[in-house]
Parts: structure tokens; C-alpha cells; sequence
């Protein structure tokens, strides 16, 4: 059970709340499982006191309903009261597997919709909530975070209105630039990284890994996720490098500046396993290109990793460079929405992040630090040398 000392010691900010939408309620699910569990065999010193009514139920999972008119317009309804409820509002924009009707005719529900609905359930909650926490994995927006030109500031106006409506938390998941904070400074904002559910998911789906200096490399496939790439190689004790995206200026072709070359900055990544690290997989060309580049230079085994996996143009080229050997293994996260397609390919590995949300839902709403768990170089650090004794173990039979 997570942080039972600390939260044993504690009282209930309020009345737990998992308001799931439609985007979200598969891992919303996952998420309340867990919760249901600690809570029911917890044993609190207080627990007769007014502050833990309903501190254990069935389930916490509210569920809005988020009706449409023919027009395409909505509105959002909570059948229950949510007074001095303390709501965790879970969201996952990027869900295109949703859809609704306009004059007859069927649309997929875009990050617009899926923001809008997020709007709807705030509004609908009248400001009677104790606390509102939106939980929103893929951050809205967040790759328009900076101006560079006569152009709009999506992500920052989106933090801002949140903040506006009553909303005390934001929580979300490797943000594409985290220093979009500085749009709400005085508020809470948590960017939280999956390091650990990477290594963990590698490891327990991968039984021949060595995890050293010798075998082990960690490539950023361009300046944006350095930092990714640092953190990681120096928790795991390994060498990183990185690829320079040397562009084309000059032209831009659906909406980018071309790729001219990829210039590597590393050491020498012949024989080595290589851990490919980004935030998203888009397209999945920058990673396939980056995977290309490392096989010239004779890598082993290609695994590439990346926190959402949206795969905006299908599976076909990951489909190829498997086939080709160019990629091993594709780690992402349970954040997002995962197609039926996606899980059945034999090179898909599925990190699950529920239990982890809930550890962090589970403490903040015992207004208790999520420090230790906003930090994973100790878990990260246990589950490599688990593994390492138990193939110690193994080579020992």
C-alpha cells in the first residue's frame, strides 16, 4: 500500500472523486481498482471522524454525461452532488476513437472536442467542489507553447482559462516543454516523467538486456529530448547521445522545415542495445529515420520508447522497419488511447501507468507530498538490480 505511514497520519482533504470522461474511462478504471483496494484495508486511527465519510466506497468513479444536440453542441451533466468533493478530473485529448453527430453526419472527437468537454465538466461541478485537480496525460496543446512569430499561444491561454474556471491542480505526463508553467506560476502544475514504468516494462519483457556501460546506450533523437536522454543514462550508469536535425530552412513542406541530415554526437554505438527516448511518437519518422542512422553505425537491438504513442500516420512504416530489424521493441504508456491494432503487434510494448496515477491521486488528496513519487531514481534503481540478481540466479541454476 503506497505512503501508508504518512497518510495514516493524515485527514482526507475531502470526499474523493474520480470524474472520468468518455476519453479516459478505461485507465479512469484501472486507476479506481487500485484506490478501492488500499482504501478498503486501511486502518485509520481517525476513521469514525466526519473527515473520512465515504472515505471507502465501491467505487469513486463519477461519471459526467456530455449529451449533444443535432448541432453538434453539448452540454455536460453530473448526476450527484459533488459538494466539498475533493475531483480528479482525468482527460485524455488526443482520443480519436470517439465520435458524435452534426446534422447527420458522423465526426471523430478531436483535442478541440475533448478540451471543450473538459470545460463542461468544470462548469458543471458550479464551483461546490473543495478542490478541483485535472488530470490531463497528453497536455493540450502543448506543442504550440511558444510564440515564434505573428501566431497563437494555445497551450498557455488553455493552462490560464483552467486556472480561471477554479481549478487548483494540473497533472500531467512529460510535457513537451514544461516551462509552459510559466504561464500559471503561482498555481500547481506537476509534469510527471515515466522513467521508471519504462524500465520496468522493458525489463519484465525483455529477459536478455544487460543494463551497463558496456551493452547500453541511450539516444535523444534530437536537441528537444536531451534531458529525457541525460536523466535516464545517468540513473542506469550508461553512455547518451544524440542526433542534431540538420533542416532546410529555406521551405517547409506540411507545415515543418525538411530534415537535410542527422548529424550524431556520441560515442561509438557498435554492439549496443539503444534506447531511442522522446516524448511522443507522432508520424514515427523522426524515431525510423534515427533507428536508420544507428543500424549504418552498427547498433544491436533498437528499442524505441516515447511516453505517447500516437501514430497520427498508421503502423505501416513501424510495421517495415520491424520487419527490416531497423527496431526491436516500441515502449509507450496506457496514457492515451491504444487501438485494438496497436496492441496485437508482436513489437508493442504496453507500459501501464494506472497504479502510478494512483499512488499520486491517493496522496494529494491527503494533501501529503508527492516528492518522493514525482522522483523515481531509487524505484528505478531497485528494479534494475532485481532483475540483475534474478539473472544471476539464472545463470547459477
Amino acid at each position: 500500500m503506497p505512503n501508508d505511514e504518512r497518510i495514516l497520519e493524515t485527514m482526507p482533504t475531502g470526499t474523493l472523486g474520480l470524474v472520468a470522461t468518455d476519453s479516459c474511462i478505461g485507465l479512469a478504471q484501472k486507476v479506481d481498482a487500485y484506490l478501492q483496494g488500499w482504501r478498503e484495508h486501511r486502518e485509520h486511527q481517525h476513521a469514525n471522524e466526519s473527515a473520512f465519510k465515504d472515505y471507502y466506497k465501491n467505487s469513486y468513479i463519477i461519471k459526467p454525461s456530455t449529451p449533444r444536440f443535432g448541432s453538434g453542441e453539448a452540454k455536460c451533466v453530473i448526476n450527484q452532488s459533488v459538494r466539498g468533493y475533493d475531483l480528479y478530473i482525468m482527460v485524455d485529448v488526443t482520443n480519436y476513437s470517439l465520435t458524435y453527430t452534426v446534422c447527420g453526419q458522423t465526426n471523430h472527437m478531436s483535442p478541440d472536442d475533448h478540451y471543450a468537454d473538459l470545460k463542461r465538466v468544470i462548469a458543471a461541478a458550479g464551483g461546490k467542489a473543495r478542490r478541483i485537480t485535472v488530470i490531463m496525460p497528453f497536455l493540450y496543446e502543448s506543442r504550440q507553447h511558444r510564440r515564434t512569430g505573428r501566431e497563437s499561444l494555445d497551450c498557455p491561454l488553455a493552462l490560464q482559462e483552467l486556472i480561471n474556471m477554479g481549478v487548483d491542480n494540473i497533472i500531467t505526463f512529460d510535457a513537451h516543454d514544461p516551462r509552459v508553467v510559466n504561464a500559471i506560476p503561482l498555481n500547481g502544475f506537476e509534469n510527471v516523467m515515466p522513467s521508471y514504468q519504462f524500465i520496468k516494462g522493458i525489463l519484465k519483457n525483455v529477459k536478455d538486456i544487460t543494463i551497463d556501460a558496456d551493452h547500453l546506450m541511450i539516444i535523444s533523437p534530437d536537441e528537444g529530448a536531451t534531458n529525457r536522454a541525460i536523466y535516464l543514462a545517468n540513473v542506469l550508469g550508461v553512455d547518451m547521445g544524440m542526433f542534431y536535425k540538420r533542416r532546410d530552412y529555406s521551405r517547409i513542406v506540411d507545415g515543418r522545415n525538411p530534415i537535410v541530415a542527422h548529424e550524431f554526437l556520441g560515442t561509438n554505438v557498435e554492439g549496443k542495445d539503444v534506447l531511442i527516448i522522446d516524448d511522443m511518437i507522432s508520424s514515427g519518422e523522426s524515431m525510423i529515420d534515427t533507428a536508420r542512422e544507428l543500424k549504418k553505425r552498427k547498433a544491436n537491438r533498437i528499442f524505441v520508447v516515447s511516453t505517447f504513442g500516437l501514430f497520427t500516420n498508421g503502423f505501416a512504416s513501424f510495421d517495415k522497419a520491424y520487419e527490416e530489424g531497423l527496431i526491436y521493441r516500441v515502449v509507450t504508456t496506457n496514457l492515451i488511447y491504444q487501438s485494438p491494432e496497436l496492441l496485437s503487434k508482436e513489437y508493442y510494448i504496453s507500459c501501464d501507468m494506472s497504479k502510478y496515477i494512483a499512488y499520486l491521486i491517493d496522496t494529494l488528496n491527503h494533501d501529503c507530498s508527492i516528492s518522493d513519487l514525482l522522483s523515481p531514481y531509487d524505484r528505478i534503481k531497485k528494479c534494475v538490480q532485481k532483475y540483475n540478481d534474478e539473472q544471476a540466479a539464472a545463470k547459477n541454476k
